[in-house]
């Protein structure tokens, strides 16, 4: 099934499994900004291992794709705020903000998919 362009695979009435790109597109210690279910979600490769948390940080909406990315931290440019990068979990932050969506990524071949 494709939608928008996109391979989707059903899983069950409740989860889907979406080709979001290719492992060559996210080499090691890259950020790949996508778009899952009209969310827009960061693909993180760290050694080899890949993740995928909402792109929009939850202090005021900056683009966490456009942010730094240190080991498994990711530090929204906007405001300093920092999330872990394997649970969107917030490290960081003089405030409180929640934390962020976190979706299982699973590797086929070459293909990157994430499941919603």
């Amino acid at each position: 099934m494709t939608r928008n362009n996109l391979k989707i695979i059903k899983l069950s009435p409740f989860m889907a499994r979406i080709l979001v790109g290719k492992t060559t597109e996210v080499m090691p210690g890259q950020m790949k900004k996508v778009l899952v279910d009209e969310n827009e979600v960061v693909v993180i490769n760290i050694d080899g291992n890949y993740y995928a948390i909402n792109d929009t940080c939850s202090h005021a909406g900056g683009s966490l794709s456009e942010g730094k990315l240190d080991g498994c931290t990711i530090t929204c440019d906007w405001h300093g705020a920092q999330f872990e990068c394997n649970s969107g979990k917030l490290i960081k932050f003089p405030g409180e903000i929640d934390d962020l969506r976190s979706y299982d990524v699973v590797i086929e071949s070459d293909n990157i998919f994430v499941e919603t």
